[in-house]
């Protein structure tokens, strides 16, 4: 499998498209704009985009979808059901912050924890990890020991949950009892800024890390 993140929008939104290396086929996850840009990476590495993913329903991260499913018709699967009201109000958020305008769509499929989904021949398992948001997703690849978080934990910060439905208390339960015990040795992609590993952030990140959990 390879992966290659693509920075989107003013809000730096890590964006990254997914492919199987047998087929070509390929995944996006969390289009959150700039399709122009995501599309034309698609061409360059010469892949097959055939499903976008979600982690969830913010704008910086799915705002770029109704754009894709209106050009290509790809199937959307996640986040899970928590996140419907972000997905209802992605016009709203459009206007807020002042992104391009908006449709509102349905996922082709409603993510829940335990499920898979898979692009090609690789397979990745479904965590869901509220807090941030309630119906916020993780996906992981076990083979390759890389997770796509979102916006659950960043290198040595975490995600913010002062958004409606946000909780601190749900955030650091899915970051110490599912993130953290898939292993010290992932590799994790964040929404925005650099990658990390969980071991790093066990050991260092001062709002969810070891030290902070007493």
């Amino acid at each position: 499998m390879q992966y290659e993140i693509i920075p989107v929008t003013g809000f730096q939104q890590n964006c990254t498209l997914l492919w199987c290396e047998q087929t070509k086929d390929a995944a996006v996850v969390d289009p959150g704009g700039d399709i122009d840009r995501v599309l034309a990476r698609v061409d360059a590495l010469g892949v097959n985009l055939k499903k976008i993913w979600l982690t969830h329903g913010h704008i910086d991260h799915a705002g770029g979808t109704s754009a894709l499913i209106n050009q290509l018709s790809l199937p959307v699967e996640g986040p899970h059901t928590g996140d419907k009201f972000w997905i209802d109000g992605l016009p709203q958020q459009s206007q807020m912050f002042n992104f391009p305008p908006c449709d509102v769509f349905e996922p082709d499929l409603w993510l829940k924890d335990g499920d898979q989904v898979s692009i090609g021949e690789e397979v990745f398992d479904v965590l869901h990890c509220p807090g941030h948001t309630p119906g916020h997703v993780v996906f992981f690849h076990k083979g390759e020991q890389l997770a796509l978080v979102g916006d659950v934990i960043f290198q040595g910060s975490i995600g913010r949950t002062d958004f409606p439905q946000g909780n601190h208390a749900d955030l650091i339960r899915s970051i110490r009892e599912k993130l953290f015990p898939l292993g010290d040795e992932v590799t994790f992609v964040p929404g925005h800024g650099p990658r990390s590993t969980f071991g790093q952030e066990r050991r260092s990140n001062p709002f969810c890390g070891d030290a902070a959990a007493g």
